[in-house]
């Protein structure tokens, strides 16, 4: 069994891929209020896929793994073309995809189908599941006689493990439980017979018993009917059981990329790192460091300059995109943890900052009424003395006393670009030379 797993990887790796997405993007516009409308006034937009590429061979399967708001999901619709792409090239088998009318893309729909994550709101609950798991042959106009539609469907539903079939044809999902509902939903994603299908997270729902089942018959599924899978998770663990390849996304982008036993054995970015970090150790009497990325997912309709994942990254330094919105950060995280009385006195003497919320490489942080930028400069000190070991210091390029406040001015930064490390694709300035010169050449001597 193994050696056929290893003889049908390498077959794979030297056909075309399947699949190749390049420089794809997914934007979400934002209405903003009715005035901001009447005014023109633009409401931005988020970025929730931001130039992704890569390939997908056939009988591969890629997972894309990442916390909420990564952007993995609407990739993954934006594949079948449920979401429209802002721009970017999806070609599958040779024809590029994206951009299709719908009444052509509904016909490619037949070899791209997708399993969504919920299986008690994927069902309708007054068809019954014979009805339901024949609907796409309706709706495709493949639907022969009703007993060649019945016996479709009951091969079907036998090989999902809904067995007997003429059991469960007359169903409704109200009587199914999860488990059975989440094989019901697969095979009325497999009686068109496609070539990919996306999972998006189609166990996290279930229960822990069931969970391993649904991903051991989806292993078989795609040995028997050659098929090619996104798998669409948060989970780490369960992506290292199913995935050959494996993809960190992060607020949009692919910030990792690469076989999936490198990147438990051999993470690259600092946001994988803490990814497998938080994977559960199911033995209590192992001790595990859980030293998770500080703070939450930044705005994606504004994410941070340079690299996104800087404002949370422990090895972040001088060109990974310090500005002025982290400094905001930066002192309201330490006046949460002070005792009231010291921080009245270190925030009277700050005035607003609001401003600090538009982003920029050069920030005036402003005293309070009555008070002078040497009291604010006394402040900073402080902060700086009690976390010298911040990487936000690194960032930092310069801080000049004025009258009313304080300049800081932060390094120039760089975006992150791909790069080939290891066996693996990865976008992070610590693998950089470029980056590590620019650094190197902006600290002091």
């Amino acid at each position: 069994m193994a050696g056929a797993e290893v003889k049908s990887t390498e077959t794979a790796a030297a056909e075309e891929p399947l699949l190749q997405v390049r420089g794809l993007r997914t934007l979400y516009s934002l209405r903003g209020t009715f005035l901001d409308r009447l005014r023109g006034k633009e409401s931005g937009s988020v970025k929730a896929v931001d130039d992704v590429s890569f390939d997908l061979r056939r009988g591969e399967v890629l997972g894309l793994v990442g916390e909420s708001g990564s952007g993995k999901t609407t990739l993954g619709r934006t594949l079948l073309g449920l979401v429209q792409a802002s721009d970017g090239s999806i070609r599958f088998d040779g024809d590029e995809i994206a951009g299709l009318p719908e009444t052509e893309m509904r016909t490619m729909r037949q070899r791209l189908q997708i399993v969504f994550q919920d299986p008690h709101a994927s069902l309708n609950p007054a068809m019954t599941v014979g009805e339901a798991v024949g609907d796409p042959l309706r709706f495709h106009g493949l639907a022969g006689s009703r007993e060649e539609t019945v016996s479709r469907v009951e091969a079907v539903l036998e090989r999902v493990g809904l067995s007997p079939p003429g059991q469960y044809m007359s169903k409704y999902p109200g009587d199914l439980s999860g488990g059975q509902k989440q094989r019901a939903v697969l095979a009325r994603a497999l009686i068109l017979g496609p070539d990919v299908l996306v999972a998006d997270e189609p166990v996290s729902m279930l229960d822990m018993s069931v969970r391993a089942k649904i991903l051991e018959l989806m292993i078989e599924l795609k040995g028997e009917l050659d098929l090619t899978y996104v798998y669409i998770t948060h989970d780490l663990a369960t992506a290292k059981f199913f995935c050959d390849r494996i993809a960190i996304m992060y607020l949009g982008k692919i910030v990792e990329l690469g076989p999936a036993d490198r990147i438990y054995s051999d993470p690259k970015h600092p946001y994988t790192e803490a990814l497998l970090r938080a994977i559960p150790e199911p033995d209590p009497e192992r001790s595990v460091p859980r030293d998770l990325p500080r703070g939450d997912v930044p705005d994606a309709v504004v994410p941070p300059l340079g690299c996104s994942f800087h404002p949370r990254c422990p090895c972040a330094f001088e060109v990974c995109g310090w500005e002025s919105r982290d400094l905001r950060t930066l002192l309201e995280t330490r006046w949460t943890e002070l005792p009231k009385e010291e921080y009245e006195r270190e925030r009277e003497r700050i005035g607003d900052l609001n401003e600090l919320d538009q982003a920029s490489t050069e920030a005036l942080l402003p005293a309070g009424d009555g008070w002078a930028g040497d009291d604010v400069a006394e402040i900073l000190e402080t902060v700086r003395a009690a976390a010298p070991e911040d990487p936000f210091w690194r960032g930092v390029a310069s801080t000049e006393a004025e009258p009313g406040g304080v300049r800081v001015r932060f390094h120039d930064f760089l975006d992150p670009r791909d790069l080939e490390v290891r066996g693996a694709r990865v976008q992070c300035h610590l693998h950089d030379p470029q980056a590590l010169e620019a650094a190197e050449k902006a600290r002091p001597s």
